[in-house]
């Protein structure tokens, strides 16, 4: 009798930590690609800024205007629907209406980008430019995606292993596979 109290207790908290995961709003896969695409313009000019006395004029990340760039910014237009949504739904029906002045992306991208990036450390500028450096052949939905699977990766290795870094960064919710 004793064990089938506990296993039911343990069931029963079982069930609510899955209910309460569950009710807890999270970007598909889809969802995360579509928000990051959009902050990637804002992210290369902001890191751009942060190395401009690191990095030689020529390199990417300095580039204010060019294909690299705009071809992010293209895509960043073309996400901005898919992501709009995924932040209205997820950020609830308060924040919805907000979602549809056409003042909010560039307010949302502007505050957006360094949560996303964190603080870059000026003396890792030649690394982030070589990165930079190997993504630009890719189209930018693939770095978007890159970008969101190393994410979920970092982040199941962080639950798993503990975090051991103190920056800070957005920790946009991207659903777990069993949730999609």
């Amino acid at each position: 009798m004793k064990r089938c109290i506990i296993a039911t207790a343990g069931l029963s908290l079982a069930a609510q930590s899955v209910a309460a995961a569950a009710a807890t709003p999270c970007a598909t896969p889809t969802e995360a690609t579509a928000i990051t695409a959009v902050a990637m313009p804002e992210i290369i000019r902001q890191v751009g800024q942060i190395c401009a006395n690191r990095l030689p004029a020529s390199a990417l990340l300095r580039q204010s205007a060019g294909p690299f760039l705009a071809k992010y910014q293209a895509k960043a237009d073309r996400a901005w629907p898919a992501a709009r949504m995924a932040l209205a739904r997820i950020g609830g029906p308060q924040v919805a209406p907000l979602l549809q002045s056409e003042f909010t992306r560039p307010l949302l991208t502007s505050l957006l980008a360094p949560a996303l990036i964190g603080t870059v450390d000026p003396g890792d500028c030649t690394k982030v430019e070589h990165i930079a450096e190997q993504v630009e052949p890719l189209p930018a939905r693939n770095t978007a995606e890159l970008i969101v699977s190393t994410l979920q990766l970092v982040r199941e290795k962080q639950a798993e292993f503990g975090t051991g870094s103190d920056k800070q960064t957005l920790d946009i919710p991207i659903c777990r596979d069993d949730r999609r």
